[in-house]
């Protein structure tokens, strides 16, 4: 298949969307997400739903990394189990690290963010969370 990207300007806009779409540009290390095993961890399964948020860099094509990644014990909130995930992204700012922290209900085994404000995470106990950190730079 050959054609001429000399073509118009509209073409070329327009073949990046199709190659983008397709996965044949490489669309960043995102492009592979999988569900966790159903034999992983809480925490693998806490980290994977976080790593699938725009906040996290679910949608960038820039790489991003994760440090001091951490993860609350479970806490009940009008009537509710919850978990609060947060982190330092660095990469899609210069030289500014990202503080993105996500809200995860946890009802009956099955994980679901919550778009709840979060402050509902505030003063609440958190453990480091090497899985966010794991996950992302596997993805890289």
């Amino acid at each position: 298949m050959s054609f001429s990207l000399r073509c118009g300007r509209g073409l070329r806009p327009a073949l990046l969307a199709v190659m983008l779409a397709s996965g044949l540009a490489g669309c960043g290390p995102r492009a592979g997400l999988t569900a966790p095993s159903p034999t992983a961890s809480l925490n693998e399964r806490l980290a994977a739903l976080a790593l699938r948020q725009t906040a996290f860099g679910a949608v960038s094509l820039i790489p991003v990394r994760f440090e001091h990644s951490r993860v609350s014990k479970p806490f009940a909130d009008e009537g509710r189990t919850l978990y609060c995930v947060s982190s330092r992204m660095k990469g899609r700012t210069f030289g500014k690290a990202e503080r993105p922290k996500v809200v995860i209900q946890d009802k009956a085994g099955i994980l679901a963010i919550v778009d709840d404000d979060t402050e509902v995470c505030e003063g609440h106990r958190t453990d480091p969370l090497p899985e966010l950190e794991t996950l992302a730079n596997a993805r890289n």
